[in-house]
């Protein structure tokens, strides 16, 4: 498999723009296929004690596999343009590419901006410290051009990063935030936002359809929906809080079993996280269900049952959306079965909140409706 491709874009009309995204390989799952994982947490443990997802010390950490499986697409800024390689990613609203100033290791693979190579930089005096679960970035605010192929972002506000810590060797550059605009510092428009305002789409409404079993495939459109990345009717659900794209979920259940509260929990769609993360206990449930056992700071279940293993099914405004254990089971080279569920979300979330990632948006086709807060779910084809 490519570690990436060359991007290309599809119109379907004026008023819908099909961005392709790349599915990429991390780290974590290329040291598997080299059989090399052993050696390298025995090499880097102390040096990567803070940051790196391999670490059992922050393994209750949220998010902390947010680089272990990402969907990437390409972008331009500045004049003449210059490209980089994004996650376009529901649960942030900030963007951020790696600047030509930027001393850190990651940097070193990844593409750097050059404001002296554009004519319509702007620079600003304003310097942002950035939490992400999966690291830290430190830098600049900025202004310029972004395009998304067609669509073309003007004076648009972004950070660029001159330290990065927890990211080595993400095959991407940065990221490009679709959350809402209260995600995001007063002074700074998302680039959702800024489109939105300034009619460079026509409806306030993007969608993503993730691929599951190949490197391409998979889309992020704005503007408007492809019906022919889903089966059946989409069904709509109010965002409980414009945040995140945060909904209410009615239940959790495996096998009968009421794992999730009668009384409903939040759940927010994240297309920048990877797996399925809960909260500790709930998720220590799930695991006893299926008689998984640990293993290191991962959770493994025999390959052979996983035919036999049942479904998760998340209820979700009186709708169940069922997640087969071939979803939140992932069956590495080397023939281990490791579970896609992880804990820890009360670390950063007071109620027991839950995030559907990748493994529950490759199932499902999801829209994001900013027009009238709903998201919008359908199985994908």
């Amino acid at each position: 498999m490519k570690w990436l491709g060359i991007l290309g874009l599809v119109a379907l009309s004026q008023c819908l723009v099909i961005i392709p995204l790349t599915k990429i390989k991390t780290m974590r799952e290329t040291l598997r296929e080299e059989n090399q994982r052993t050696n390298f947490l025995e090499d880097n443990t102390d040096h990567r004690s803070q940051n790196a997802s391999d670490d059992p010390n922050i393994s209750l950490q949220p998010l902390r596999n947010y680089w272990d499986l990402c969907y990437v697409g390409n972008i331009t800024i500045g004049t003449p343009p210059q490209g980089f390689r994004v996650v376009f990613d529901t649960g942030s609203s900030l963007m951020w590419v790696p600047s030509i100033n930027c001393s850190s290791l990651s940097c070193r693979t990844q593409n750097l901006f050059n404001p002296q190579l554009s004519t319509t930089f702007q620079p600003s005096d304003w310097f942002f410290d950035l939490e992400y679960s999966a690291g830290r970035i430190v830098g600049i605010l900025a202004y310029d051009t972004v395009r998304i192929m067609n669509l073309v972002d003007l004076g648009q506000a972004f950070i660029l990063s001159e330290m990065q810590s927890g990211m080595f060797q993400a095959f991407f550059d940065g990221v490009l935030g679709l959350g809402y605009p209260s995600l995001a510092p007063k002074r700074i428009i998302p680039v959702f936002d800024n489109m939105k305002k300034r009619g460079v789409i026509s409806q306030p409404v993007f969608a993503f359809y993730l691929s599951t079993k190949k490197e391409n495939g998979s889309v992020v459109m704005f503007g408007g929906v492809d019906h022919s990345y889903h089966k059946g009717q989409l069904k709509w659900i109010p965002v409980s809080r414009n945040h995140y794209w945060q909904i209410t979920m009615n239940s959790i259940t495996m096998n009968g079993a009421v794992v999730g509260c009668c009384r409903g929990y939040q759940a927010i769609l994240d297309t920048g996280t990877a797996l399925l993360v809960g909260p500790t206990r709930l998720v220590t449930t799930l695991h006893e269900l299926i008689n998984a056992m640990p293993f290191g700071e991962e959770y493994v279940v025999p390959c052979s049952n996983i035919q036999s293993l049942p479904a998760i099914i998340f209820t979700i405004n009186g709708h169940d959306y069922p997640v087969p254990a071939e979803g939140y089971i992932w069956k590495s080279p080397y023939s281990t079965c490791i579970s896609r569920i992880q804990g820890g979300s009360e670390t950063w979330k007071r109620s027991e909140t839950w995030v559907l990632g990748d493994v529950f948006l490759r199932l499902y086709f999801s829209v994001y409706d900013r027009g009238n807060n709903r998201v919008g779910l359908a199985p994908a084809v």
